[in-house]
């Protein structure tokens, strides 16, 4: 490569995703086991906004946020295979690296998702972290569980969830804003019920399982309708206390990070996650697996876009696009 730097938004220690800055930085460079991806698509997440606050992070100024990318390997370091230059690519980048909010991002090998050609730059950053965390979700279920209660189903998290639950053949219900209802049953949601609480759920005690994406305490208020020995799986925080006193209704308490596989993570934990986020590329791109409806905006105006999926101004799964290659 003869570029010797690379444009990159950058966190100032502001909370507010509009006082990130668009700068010059020296082109990074791969170290063993690593690669150089030219980003062609990123992928805007909650996590992106919500860590400013600086709470999550030990992030310096100048540090780049971002997690969710996809575009084509330039570069790699030592021990790396060079068959990979030249490969379409996705990742889910560790929020203790420099990000994907960048024309450029150095990437561990061991999270790259190949890319099938048949799958877009936009959809392919759409997936990596709603999907792997939905995966993550129903994998804290036992296949004994029969029915599963998501709530906050209106997100991008419960759009992949419903269709890996449905593929269990789970019996799904969802909680939702009633304008997501029609998208819902489409995906493989059977029953509906109107969210967010607010308060604790006075429902029967019916489902095997609950999986929140809403906040720890929505959780808890939720644990009345797990029947005895269910599992309650929080994808938004975590409860600090058990939901039920002991040796009542013996729940199962879950919690999903899937920024946590990078610290904690070790290769396995990484084959599992790269062959199941491998799985559902392949899926999109044959026409089986249903991606997010996309919200496009150029890279020089990633701040606002940001700003607006934390403000909630616009529908549809939050994408980044930049020159294309």
């Amino acid at each position: 490569m003869t570029r010797t730097s690379h444009r990159a938004w950058v966190w100032q220690g502001s909370a507010n995703p509009a006082e990130l800055k668009l700068v010059d930085k020296p082109m990074p460079v791969p170290a063993a086991g690593e690669v150089l991806v030219r980003n062609v698509a990123i992928g805007l997440n909650p996590v992106d906004w919500k860590v400013l606050g600086g709470d999550l992070v030990d992030w310096r100024p100048g540090h780049v946020p971002g997690v969710d990318g996809a575009g084509i390997v330039v570069a790699v370091g030592e021990g790396v295979a060079t068959a990979w230059v030249g490969q379409r690519v996705a990742y889910h980048q560790s929020l203790q690296r420099d990000g994907s909010f960048a024309e450029y991002t150095v990437v561990q090998t061991r999270v790259l998702l190949c890319m099938p050609a048949s799958v877009d730059w936009a959809r392919a950053a759409s997936l990596p972290c709603p999907a792997l965390t939905a995966w993550l979700a129903l994998e804290k279920l036992p296949r004994s569980c029969k029915n599963l209660l998501i709530s906050g189903a209106g997100g991008s998290v419960a759009h992949h969830l419903i269709q890996l639950a449905s593929r269990r053949n789970l019996q799904i219900t969802v909680m939702s804003h009633p304008r997501h209802v029609q998208r819902l049953r489409a995906l493989g949601a059977g029953q509906w019920l109107s969210g967010p609480l607010q308060g604790a759920s006075e429902g029967e005690a019916c489902f095997d399982a609950v999986i929140d994406t809403v906040n720890a305490q929505h959780a808890e208020w939720l644990a009345p309708s797990l029947r005895a020995n269910g599992h309650l799986v929080c994808v938004q925080d975590r409860l600090s206390a058990p939901a039920v006193p002991p040796f009542t209704r013996t729940l199962s308490l879950h919690e999903v990070a899937l920024g946590a596989a990078h610290r904690f993570g070790d290769d396995r934990t990484w084959r599992e996650l790269v062959s199941a986020g491998e799985s559902l590329l392949d899926e999109l791109g044959a026409g089986q697996w249903a991606a997010d409806a996309i919200n496009e905006a150029p890279f020089e105006h990633l701040a606002t876009h940001l700003a607006g999926l934390q403000n909630r101004t616009y529908t549809g799964k939050a994408i980044v696009r930049l020159d294309p290659v």
